[in-house]
């Protein structure tokens, strides 16, 4: 699975003008399932961003988890992380996992951040829509596992 973590302070998702999903200070994620992804994938995944220490301490070094500031998540399903840009002008994405994969194991990973302690919104798969956040520091981390 792969993911690009963007550090937030507050970030949200409409889907026809309708709020769907929000967080506060904590992380929106963009996740996209893979060719060959499992549940192990997604837990492993999970395990490593509620650990990740990208969150200031006193002294203002990133020394501190989503879990340890308290935050909360706002997973989005993003197919278009999965883009093969090596040829031609058109990004390819055949190998993002199919839809009806894509889209179950989006909902598991949401549901393994929340097995972590993570309090965690989530977009609609497969939707048009409309993300908005307030990235802080910029922190922006690309994972894969």
């Amino acid at each position: 699975m792969r993911a690009l973590l963007q550090r937030v302070s507050e970030a949200a998702v409409r889907v026809e003008g309708a709020l769907i999903g929000q967080t506060g200070p904590g992380l929106l994620i963009l996740v996209c399932a893979m060719q060959g992804d499992g549940e192990t994938q997604a837990d492993q995944l999970a395990a490593r961003i509620a650990k990740l220490r990208i969150f200031p301490d006193e002294a203002g070094k990133m020394n501190r988890s989503i879990r340890d500031i308290g935050g909360s998540a706002l997973v989005v399903s993003q197919f278009t992380l999965a883009a093969d840009t090596s040829r031609g002008n058109r990004p390819g994405f055949s190998t993002a996992a199919p839809p009806a994969e894509g889209e179950r194991l989006y909902e598991y990973f949401a549901e393994r951040m929340r097995a972590e302690g993570i309090a965690t919104e989530t977009g609609r798969f497969g939707a048009d829509m409309k993300v908005s956040l307030t990235n802080d520091g910029p922190v922006t981390i690309w994972m894969e596992v």
